[in-house]
């Protein structure tokens, strides 16, 4: 077990009954079963560019208005945006902007890429398999996946438990290979599969990022094998990350 920066292997398959009721699921034509909890983010942008790059100030996210903006930690330095492209879309776009200068006062965009979010889209009151990504501002503290540790500074849960059935489709055979929790209705410092939710069962749970099959999700956050590695090596505790997502319309709020 890796606590801060190190391995935490889990081999035991128990948690598996919890993951076919939360991010991923293959019984409905290629969606995953994730939770999440509102609706909208912003628009999707082509071949990995961002389609926000005119931001007019350079201390505030792109097109991310005072509501969520002011839900940002003051000490984060790494801030993962998910534009949805419409309230009722899968498609998306994920930014990463990180911390500039010696005063930390401005954000730079390091990396985008297309994403999938939730099947429907998105809502501000996320409800259990309602089939769309919640939109918030949300730590990120926990990773893992079916594969090894490619180098994650969070603490990385190594396990076969969250292996996709292979009734699933074979398209979403290899979605939890890497994992990053988004900390909606989770207990931080646990395993990405760990089935606590404080706010209850009914509110959802279980939405991470993760690896992209090509259509939407059920709450999740999706994105190539190369970009979940990228954001694996590169985001770091010691800076605070946080994911902001959601529509454009409640993205801009």
């Amino acid at each position: 077990m890796r606590i801060a920066g190190g391995v935490r292997v889990v081999v035991a398959a128990a948690a598996c009954g919890v993951l076919l009721t939360s991010c991923a699921s293959g019984d409905d034509g290629g969606s995953q079963k994730g939770d999440g909890g509102s609706r909208n983010a912003g628009a999707g942008a082509k071949g990995g560019e961002s389609a926000h790059a005119g931001a007019e100030n350079p201390r505030r996210i792109p097109d991310v208005g005072d509501r969520l903006q002011s839900r940002i930690p003051r000490n984060s330095r790494q801030v993962v945006a998910v534009y949805g492209a419409g309230e009722d879309s899968a498609k998306s776009t994920v930014v990463l902007y990180t911390k500039s200068g010696s005063k930390d006062t401005t954000w730079e965009k390091a990396r985008s890429w297309p994403a999938h979010n939730g099947k429907k889209g998105w809502t501000t009151d996320h409800r259990e398999n309602d089939k769309r990504s919640p939109v918030g501002v949300f730590t990120l503290t926990d990773a893992g996946g079916v594969l090894a540790d490619p180098g994650a500074k969070f603490p990385y849960t190594e396990s076969v438990s969250m292996q996709a059935p292979h009734y699933w489709p074979k398209t979403h055979w290899h979605d939890f290979d890497y994992v990053i929790a988004i900390d909606y209705n989770r207990a931080k410092g646990t395993p990405p599969n760990d089935p606590t939710r404080p706010q209850g069962q009914a509110k959802g749970g279980s939405i991470w990022l993760h690896m992209d099959h090509g259509s939407g999700t059920s709450g999740c956050v999706s994105l190539s094998k190369a970009g979940m590695k990228y954001l694996l090596r590169t985001l770091d505790p010691k800076q605070h990350p946080v994911v902001v997502m959601g529509d454009r319309t409640n993205l801009g709020a």
